[in-house]
């Protein structure tokens, strides 16, 4: 997107592929989550290469680690930093243990239930991602070095603000996608699940659901993150992960897509991939998923009671026999998407706060 309005790119990436498999791999990535010298070094070789005007980041675990924003700090390059999760908050990152929404770290002020509570299911693996988050807390990594927070919904905002983050360095830039000029409408034949295929997106639900409504067909499209015992009516069609058309012609031929999670998710995709196509979602009333399918008159679709079974099945039952109401959600959705969520309209922002913070730096 920066690239294709005229911007010089560049990346410094380390990636985990091969290396984490090992034991050797682990114990390197449970040490350099906390300090990675080699991550530091890369940093300075990068920053001395590129002589960038702004460094955007996005992941600095486990092969680069916060201390590399000290870098950027020392030679004078303004830090972005893109809110993808909860990482600064909650060491897993995702705000969720056993499979449903928990903020005690948030709540408590620190990271240590994630040992207490064991949230990685293994005690070396939660030891070390909270050793992560409290060394880069001790050490003022993020609140010393990042000049600007992305986020990418309201409630991540709100979230950095209560647990004690500079609201003055705090922006909310969603996520965007091309969108073209317009859509032509179809009814669809199938309720549509576009995700990994894991308990914390509460696939299952859905699965549930369809099996209580054996006259709705539900096709399912996304790899499987773990093998779930249960039985698959005959309604049910998994289609694996699909990629750009095949995942265009799917959502076409929906009806609606359905995301039950159980989690809070960042800013899912799927409803701006559906909402190309005059395609409405329904999620579960918590995390973004309330400000961007939203409420009310202005509503791009449905929101259910999170991990209510029996309020899912309502939404997804009325929805399916209210063609009418699908074109007026799947127009709003579309909407919504042109003027709200566009690459064009994103870009604007990130232009902006890039401006504002190169200038500064002058």
């Amino acid at each position: 997107m920066l690239a294709s309005h005229g911007h010089e790119v560049a990346f410094y990436r380390r990636t985990t592929e091969g290396v984490r498999e090992s034991a050797t791999g682990k114990i390197k990535g449970f040490l350099s989550g906390i300090y990675s010298p080699s991550g530091v070094r890369g940093m300075q070789e990068a920053l001395r290469r590129e002589r960038p005007d702004v460094v955007n980041v996005h992941n600095l675990y486990p092969f680069i680690s916060p201390a590399a924003l000290f870098e950027c700090k020392k030679v004078g390059v303004p830090i972005v930093m893109t809110i993808h999760n909860f990482r600064l908050i909650c060491p897993t990152g995702l705000f969720m243990r056993n499979g449903m929404p928990c903020e005690r770290c948030l709540e408590r002020g620190n990271e240590w239930s994630c040992v207490l509570y064991n949230c990685e299911c293994s005690r070396l693996k939660s030891l070390g991602y909270t050793l992560r988050n409290v060394f880069a807390r001790w050490t003022g990594a993020y609140r010393k070095n990042v000049d600007a927070f992305a986020c990418i919904t309201d409630f991540q905002r709100q979230k950095l603000i209560a647990a004690g983050y500079d609201v003055e360095k705090i922006t909310v830039i969603p996520n965007g996608i091309d969108v073209s000029e317009s859509y032509s409408p179809t009814l669809g034949a199938y309720v549509a699940y576009i995700g990994r295929l894991s308990l914390e997106k509460g696939f299952d639900l859905l699965v549930e659901v369809a099996r209580r409504n054996p006259s709705i067909q539900f096709r399912f499209a996304g790899a499987k993150r773990e093998q779930a015992e249960m039985e698959i009516p005959e309604n049910v069609q998994f289609m694996g992960y699909l990629q750009k058309e095949e995942l265009a012609d799917f959502i076409r031929q929906t009806r609606f897509v359905v995301m039950p999670s159980r989690c809070y998710e960042g800013f899912p995709m799927a409803i701006l991939e559906a909402a190309c196509y005059g395609k409405p979602t329904i999620g579960p009333a918590h995390g973004g998923f309330t400000e961007i399918i939203g409420r009310g008159d202005g509503a791009i679709g449905k929101l259910f009671e999170p991990n209510n079974l029996d309020d899912l099945e309502r939404q997804v039952v009325a929805l399916w026999n209210c063609p009418d109401e699908i074109a007026r959600l799947g127009q709003r959705a579309f909407d919504k998407l042109q003027h709200e969520y566009s690459s064009e309209v994103i870009y604007k922002k990130w232009d902006s706060l890039f401006r504002k913070l190169t200038d500064k730096q002058l």
